[in-house]
């Protein structure tokens, strides 16, 4: 088994410093190169590593990790020759004409209405994340450190305050970031179909294709090369991947009203006041888990209610029909587990691993308490999306394409994800629906509506402590 460089890896693609409850996260710009880089190499020795990530006795109060886009690579001075080594969709970045079509970002999900990282917006170069263990702790270093960057050739374009709820939950009201992969050698333990393969996640490593995934290389001498490893891949040319990873970002505006009154109003009763029971019970189908997170699949009538971690199980296993969790919930498509499409148990689970995202999201905007049901937020809420993959195009892209948007899976023609799916062709007008596996009928609920709006969003590398270091030498 492969060895991780712990002490090497930024911490925040190990954990999502979960104890960690308010975060902040800032989008800069380079305007001196020379002055950044003198600040982020002071700051190096500073980024969050996953050497000790899993000790309790070492838990920090704060935490601090840092990424690139790239064109804030070219900013701070690196060739385009070493810029191009990068994966196309890095490079390209979120916004070109394909990326809009295939992630449905459309309509008021468009780019062009994004408060941050469109092509109107003020370039980002930098994503700053800086975590405390409570709200107080997190802005007084924050503060800190925008004291020093604001004197060193960096401006805020803008930030996000994210945030963990009580229960983990996230504002449409369900228990979040309970269906997570686990990174082989990690050090965490759990079912063993949820072990992937380090380079599924982190360049550098063996990917579930028993392969070193595509890493950036050094195509052009420039900078302190003595500080770069070799590729492991065997090409000889000094590795800028190694240990690092791709970061996607999206900022996702939840409509908790639009949510939850189509779910009243598609389960009211018969004198149109609302039925909670059967409310509840439809937002849970189209989700896969119960607001306690205790998944359909294996609590088919009623939510046990105590918080549930539970996460081991399988489709084919448990619910090969889709009679207990529908074939369109949203956990069901993203994460197929042992039922990808009509391939055997073993063959499913090793197609899986192969487009699985390792996500690290924070809500943002002021909770509201009381039944989802019938309760109004306060003010804007969302869904801070982060996730880690070493392939933007084989995980991220296409489990929000292949899997969240198409219409078509298993048996169903105009069914897109409920949650995350939105149609290819914005102008159809046909309606989309969401079925409900039945006997003898399926059931559909018809007129499914988008609940989700992206406000801004960008593809980042996520550096090793090495390379951090490198850049700054460039």
């Amino acid at each position: 088994m492969e060895i991780l460089e712990l002490e090497d890896i930024q911490g925040y693609i190990i954990r999502g410093y979960s104890h960690m409850m308010y975060s902040r996260y800032v989008f800069l710009q380079v305007h001196d190169a020379a002055k950044a880089k003198q600040w982020i190499s002071s700051i190096a020795e500073d980024l969050t590593t996953a050497e000790y990530i899993d000790d309790k006795t070492k838990l920090l109060d704060t935490s601090l990790n840092i990424a690139f886009t790239a064109k804030g690579l070219s900013a701070l001075g690196m060739v385009d020759e070493n810029v191009k080594t990068f994966s196309a969709e890095f490079r390209e970045g979120m916004v070109t004409e394909h990326r809009k079509r295939i992630l449905g970002d459309d309509g008021n999900s468009a780019p062009e209405h994004w408060r941050w990282g469109g092509d109107h917006n003020a370039p980002v170069h930098i994503s700053l994340m800086v975590f405390g263990k409570d709200k107080e702790t997190c802005m007084q270093h924050y503060e800190k450190l925008k004291k020093q960057y604001e004197g060193h050739g960096l401006a805020e374009v803008f930030f996000i305050d994210g945030q963990t709820l009580p229960f983990n939950k996230e504002h449409f009201g369900f228990r979040d970031g309970i269906s997570q992969p686990i990174i082989k050698g990690s050090g965490r333990f759990g079912p063993q179909d949820d072990i992937i393969n380090t380079g599924e996640f982190i360049i550098g490593y063996k990917n579930e294709y028993n392969v070193y995934p595509d890493a950036p290389l050094i195509s052009d001498e420039q900078g302190d090369m003595n500080l770069l490893a070799a590729d492991a891949g065997g090409s000889g040319k000094k590795d800028l991947g190694r240990n690092g990873s791709y970061l996607v970002m999206r900022q996702m505006e939840q409509d908790v009203n639009a949510f939850w009154n189509f779910m009243n109003d598609k389960t009211k009763n018969e004198d149109g006041s609302i039925n909670e029971l059967e409310s509840t019970r439809l937002a849970s189908k189209m989700v896969g888990r119960w607001p306690s997170g205790a998944p359909i699949t294996k609590f088919p009538d009623k939510d046990p209610e105590l918080m549930s971690d539970d996460n081991d199980f399988g489709y084919a296993k448990h619910d090969k029909d889709g009679l207990k969790c529908p074939y369109g919930s949203h956990l069901r498509r993203c994460n197929p587990r042992d039922n990808f499409e009509d391939n055997r148990i073993k063959e499913s689970l090793h197609l899986t691993k192969k487009h699985r995202i390792m996500r690290r999201a924070r809500l943002y905007g002021d909770p509201y308490e009381g039944s989802p049901t019938n309760t109004k937020p306060n003010g804007e809420v969302g869904l801070l999306f982060n996730c880690f993959n070493a392939d933007i195009s084989r995980q991220f892209e296409l489990v929000q394409f292949t899997w969240g948007n198409s219409s078509k899976v298993k048996e169903l023609y105009n069914d897109p994800d409920p949650i995350i799916g939105v149609r290819e062709n914005p102008v159809d007008a046909q309606e989309q629906n969401f079925t409900i596996q039945s006997c003898p009928v399926n059931k559909t609920v018809k007129g499914l509506q988008r609940f989700i709006t992206i406000r801004g969003g960008a593809y980042f590398f996520f550096p090793s402590i090495t390379t951090v270091r490198y850049i700054c030498t460039i």
